[in-house]
């Protein structure tokens, strides 16, 4: 199949949910991963715990090695939802009351202006909009007349580090704040064909959100960043080391129903920020061009560094080199407690990679936030090469240095007469600890080496289960339970 700019991304729940017939119904399954990742989660040790007291009293004191809390994920059976989304649609009850003026600009008009003092609706008609940057301040609704319709195009002047939109206070943040039915256009046109798209850190986005509590963004396309298309941030990145996060980070936000293409680095990004959920998505085709030709790690959506609370629902992906992708720098802590439910990659390079960069080998110390990850009712469609990142084979999943991962659900499909080069489908590997995979359905990858394969030697997985699997036309061996001569094979891998 193919998904081109014209799919609709609230045809994505009907979409995933046509390759799990007869399957379990979507309630059950989120249920099931529910019960399932609680019981991985019962077998985490906080760190705080093997310290002696007056670490643990620094620890408490700085704040830095504060206990995950856990959350559940609701269903009705049709809506999927975290159970702290009340709290945030209370405030959206808020923003309502208080947005209470209502102003109407339309091109030509002095935007800057209209959203002077906050605490209003701003009505967008018809048109394209020129500006440097539009900074929005607290209890603001920005809303279009639609993508297409309304677009907020950068200058052809304006600064490479320009955001298309952002909010107006990114040290002493800001709350309340929804941007509703228009497209962003970074105007890329504007840089040479050959120049490095992005300026460094959070700049050169279509909407970035730094240091916010309580945001909205719905029914929004953005074009052609130099980064990334929504960056749900921190005032500044922070690459301090594992278990650091950055001050200023946003809390409490939803992105609904916007699509993104062309994007220098991620569609939509998250970074050292709480309690963020991303539903009926659809990130296609970047640019890559915020990283050096042939090594863009550009990704449909990314929960990315510092990140914790994360749920990604009914979203899609095509053509990027990752299409979920769960991760960290090395100097920088592990996105966790990230839960999805509901995906479906098309035609991406890696469809669902979860990693700690710096933290896989032997050599490298071992992730201290590398956890708590479910995954519910994915499909990987033909993962393939990519010119983005020459060096990176096709895969439809890769767990690295992440514990306590439940996947519930998973269909694989490959395209027959693709080389899959000998290598495996999916791989549990570099010190991946209590994973549990089931309900898996693998097929049509005939020249793979295998199906799913748990590496063993000196990075080896430990406490890898795996649960109902069917493998069709999936290599020479559907599961390889990987060894090393010195090292050994991979430990404590059930099948049932």
């Amino acid at each position: 199949m193919q998904l081109n700019k014209q799919h609709h991304p609230y045809d994505n729940a009907e979409l995933i949910e046509s390759y799990f017939k007869g399957g379990q119904p979507l309630k059950e399954a989120v249920m099931e991963t529910d019960k399932l990742f609680f019981q991985s989660a019962e077998k985490w040790v906080p760190d705080t715990k093997k310290k002696s007291f007056f670490s643990r009293i620094k620890s408490i004191w700085t704040k830095t090695d504060e206990m995950l809390h856990m959350h559940h994920t609701l269903t009705d059976g049709k809506n999927v939802y975290p159970d702290w989304k009340d709290k945030l649609d209370r405030e959206w009850d808020v923003l309502q009351q208080k947005a209470v003026k209502d102003v109407y600009v339309k091109p030509g008009d002095d935007i800057a202006a209209a959203l002077s003092g906050g605490e209003r609706t701003v009505y967008f008609d018809e048109g394209i909009y020129i500006v440097d940057e539009l900074h929005v301040p607290s209890f603001t609704i920005l809303k279009g007349a639609g993508p297409g319709k309304t677009i907020i195009k950068l200058r052809d002047t304006a600064s490479k580090r320009s955001f298309c939109i952002t909010n107006e206070n990114h040290v002493n943040g800001n709350s309340h704040i929804s941007i509703e039915d228009l497209t962003m256009d970074w105007n890329i046109e504007r840089l040479h064909p050959d120049e490095k798209s992005s300026s460094g850190n959070n700049r050169s986005s279509c909407l970035t959100y730094a240091y916010v509590e309580f945001g909205w963004v719905k029914n929004c396309e953005a074009l052609n960043p130099g980064l990334h298309c929504f960056d749900i941030s921190s005032t500044l990145y922070d690459y301090s080391g594992d278990g650091h996060r950055a001050r200023g980070g946003s809390r409490y936000i939803w992105i609904d129903g916007c699509t993104g293409s062309g994007f220098g680095d991620d569609g939509v990004t998250t970074h050292h920020s709480d309690y963020v959920m991303i539903s009926n998505c659809f990130m296609h085709d970047p640019s890559g061009r915020s990283h050096q030709k042939g090594f863009s790690n550009s990704n449909g959506f990314e929960a990315d560094d510092g990140s914790r609370y994360v749920w990604l629902i009914h979203n899609a992906s095509a053509r990027c080199f990752g299409g979920i992708e769960i991760k960290a720098h090395a100097t920088s802590s592990a996105a966790a407690n990230v839960h999805i439910i509901g995906h479906l990659s098309v035609n991406d390079n890696r469809s669902y990679n979860f990693r700690h960069i710096g933290h896989h080998s032997a050599s490298d110390p071992e992730s201290k936030t590398a956890r708590f990850i479910t995954a519910t009712k994915i499909i990987s469609i033909h993962p393939i090469y990519t010119d983005l990142y020459v060096g990176s084979n096709p895969r439809a999943l890769t767990i690295s240095a992440y514990r306590h991962v439940v996947i519930n659900g998973l269909r694989a499909i490959g395209d027959p007469d693709y080389d899959y080069k000998g290598l495996p489908v999916a791989g549990i590997q570099y010190k991946s600890k209590h994973v549990h995979v089931q309900n898996i359905v693998m097929e049509d990858f005939h020249t793979a080496g295998s199906a799913l394969k748990v590496f063993g030697g000196a990075q080896k997985a430990d406490d890898v289960s795996i649960r109902g699997a069917t493998f069709k036309n999936c290599g020479k061996t559907p599961v390889y339970i990987g060894k090393d001569v010195k090292s050994g094979h991979a430990k404590n891998v059930t099948f049932a």
